[in-house]
């Protein structure tokens, strides 16, 4: 019996996705765990995976088009198998006008925040593509282009940022805690280890991941989340790392982090940092969290607050390193700090649980050979 496949929800914010390429053609053999397309999410770019051995007899949604979530996508089946009454049937679930855009024309219509419903194609088969989108700006700009401002529409990764800002911030009441930290000894103690030259570098960020999942098993009552009937203590502790992409922010997950060595951390962020970037990290790979680390120290910034990421507990930020005079052994030196700011949910964090976090944190990186072990 035929089945018709439709657009999956690849993450729990997804409401639309994009075919980005077909792997197979109408007619082509499919085994169990062929990859059958990719499409994009509001996060990455996902893989379809076969489930069974079948026929592709039928593609709903063609590369570059975008559908709603539960859209046909494609009708699996035996070789030459009748699907018409299938097609018939639900003919309803694709009533999306679909457009047909180039990657380039669309890259710039987005950029230039203009709605492609107002474009005329003029490529093959009515495909809009960069001369089209050109022609649109030129007809619409002011005599002597004199805009004030420029819209551009939200993308879908920017409207599920907006959401769960805003949710994290009405429903968590934030407070923040703020700590100074002398960095000289992590200084040494990465210099010491990017002594190696044939190991790739280790980054101050993945010595202060790993020293705030330490920290985090010194005060069990940060990993948690909060319920409608309970506070749940996690058992394993997954830090998510904030990462920066050009259309929004995204929080890849590396998992046990206190019981992985800090190479190990090394690479695993390295890895997902560049999968996200390239939108082929996987939504396993954004779930599970139960602690952030915001590093925007290598932007320059001295300190600053961030949201919390449910249903996290907290969330840490890290500021830049700067060399400033410091009091040591009743002496005034020159020396590195970095000002760490953890922002709590008061519901579940009190004050000295919070304190008591950032003491343990301050301590492993103000005596860092503690990471090592």
């Amino acid at each position: 019996m035929a089945e018709v496949i439709f657009m999956p929800r690849l993450s729990d914010t997804m409401v639309v996705g994009t075919v980005v390429k077909w792997h197979k053609k109408i007619g082509e053999k499919i085994l169990e765990g062929d990859i059958i397309a990719e499409i994009e999410t509001d996060k990455a770019i996902q893989e379809l995976e076969a489930e069974y051995n079948s026929t592709l007899l039928y593609i709903g949604i063609k590369e570059g088009e975008s559908a709603p979530v539960n859209s046909v996508l494609a009708i699996l089946g035996s070789e030459n198998e009748d699907i018409s009454s299938l097609l018939k049937q639900n003919k309803i679930n694709n009533n999306y006008k679909r457009i047909f855009i180039s990657p380039l024309a669309k890259k710039l219509a987005f950029d230039k925040g203009i709605l492609l419903d107002n474009i005329k194609g003029t490529g093959i088969n009515g495909r809009i593509i960069k001369k089209d989108i050109e022609r649109y700006i030129d007809n619409n700009l002011d005599d002597d282009d004199k805009k004030s401002s420029n819209e551009v529409n939200h993308s879908n990764i920017r409207k599920i940022i907006s959401k769960r800002l805003i949710n994290s911030k009405i429903e968590s009441p934030h407070y923040s805690l703020f700590i100074e930290v002398i960095m000289d000894n992590l200084i040494k103690l990465r210099d010491s280890i990017n002594e190696k030259k044939d190991l790739d570098k280790i980054s101050f960020n993945d010595l202060i991941v790993k020293a705030s999942a330490l920290a985090i098993k010194e005060n069990t009552k940060i990993n948690s989340s909060w319920t409608e009937k309970s506070i749940l203590y996690h058992n394993k502790i997954n830090i998510g790392i904030a990462v920066a992409l050009e259309d929004g922010l995204i929080v890849p997950v590396i998992n046990q982090v206190d019981e992985k060595s800090l190479r190990q951390i090394s690479f695993e962020i390295k890895e997902k940092v560049i999968k996200a970037k390239e939108k082929k990290i996987k939504s396993n790979e954004l779930e599970g969290s139960t602690f952030t680390v915001s590093n925007l120290g290598m932007f320059g910034i001295d300190s600053f607050t961030s949201i919390i990421n449910q249903p996290n507990s907290c969330i840490l930020s890290v500021g830049s390193i700067k060399k400033k005079p410091i009091i040591n052994n009743e002496k005034i030196v020159i020396g590195h700090t970095t000002k760490f700011t953890l922002t709590c949910d008061h519901r579940i964090i009190d004050g000295a649980v919070g304190s008591d976090y950032l003491k343990s944190l301050k301590h492993l990186l103000q005596e860092p050979l503690n990471i090592m072990i």
